[in-house]
């Protein structure tokens, strides 16, 4: 059996749902099952309740699991969550651990100077140290991510980003998806780690573009300061550690500038990788703000 942690996120819905897809049976573990009502009407899944930092709570979720999917929510707790989960699956008999982590595109990004990314590469010692069979996905930053702009981009015709001329590569979360299925479901992968990132290196002007181009109506790019973008985070009701992470992630990314393209792990798999364009086509009545949308959990 395979278990995907964190089903209730961005990343964990839409492996479940390339699972239901496929027709392949899935466990899915959410901590508030209140909102898996969707997951539950997906064919060939299995929705358990249990919190990661909780190990009573997850005995009947492991039982008879040979590979998991480890994603859990950013945020403080993350080091201890997923290095809490880590020994339960240990003592539950669990065969491998594929840990979701990221890795910006930006070049020369330091994953050790701030304290979400770098929570992660404190996990991945810690897993790699168990002696459990581990392997690592880091994408680079979601498309989703995008759709926090959305009030802006519908309110006011713009795009307000702290970043000037820097390049992201923005990378589907289907596509990951779809890689994540392919590692879950394939032998081989142990001890690897696979990067990966969209099929171009975008400047926030070429994203209004191609958001403005789905919707039908101009948008722009206007550069902010990080700080007016803190304030704004904060205004929209982000909690202050989070929207101070985010203005510092900003600030770095503007400063380093440019972002390089690795589609070697869609080539690995034979995953076709989704444009910008494409998906700002797709979801293009968020950006219109016609249809409600997810936010990145706090």
């Amino acid at each position: 059996m395979i278990l995907i942690t964190g089903a209730n996120g961005r990343p964990g819905s839409a492996t479940v749902r390339e699972f239901a897809r496929r027709g392949t049976p899935v466990r899915a573990l959410v901590r508030d099952p209140k909102k898996a009502k969707d997951l539950r009407a997906l064919p060939g899944v299995d929705v358990v309740h249990g919190d990661m930092l909780w190990p009573e709570t997850l005995e009947s979720a492991l039982a008879g699991v040979d590979r998991v999917l480890m994603i859990s929510g950013a945020g403080p707790e993350l080091l201890e969550t997923q290095c809490t989960f880590i020994d339960a699956a240990i003592k539950a008999g669990v065969g491998h651990i594929v840990k979701f982590s990221g890795k910006d595109s930006v070049d020369g990004f330091d994953n050790e100077k701030f304290r979400s990314t770098r929570s992660h590469e404190q996990i991945l010692r810690y897993l790699v140290a168990s002696g459990m069979p581990w392997t690592l996905l880091r994408p680079s930053q979601f498309m989703h991510v995008y759709f926090e702009e959305v009030p802006d981009i519908a309110g006011s015709g713009e795009l307000r980003l702290p970043l000037g001329d820097t390049t992201m590569a923005p990378i589907d979360i289907d596509d990951i998806a779809k890689i994540s299925y392919a590692v879950l479901t394939t032998p081989g992968h142990e001890g690897k780690t696979y990067p990966m990132t969209g099929p171009e290196a975008l400047t926030m002007t070429d994203i209004a573009g191609h958001i403005s181009e789905a919707i039908g109506k101009p948008v722009r790019y206007r550069d902010v300061t990080s700080e007016e973008k803190r304030r704004a985070w904060l205004a929209a009701g982000y909690p202050p550690p989070r929207a101070g992470a985010f203005a510092q992630l900003f600030q770095e990314r503007s400063r380093l500038g440019r972002s390089s393209v690795d589609l070697t792990t869609h080539e690995r798999f034979g995953v076709e990788p989704t444009t910008f364009a494409q998906f700002a086509r797709r979801y293009a009545d968020v950006f219109r703000g016609a249809t409600d949308y997810a936010v990145t959990p706090a």
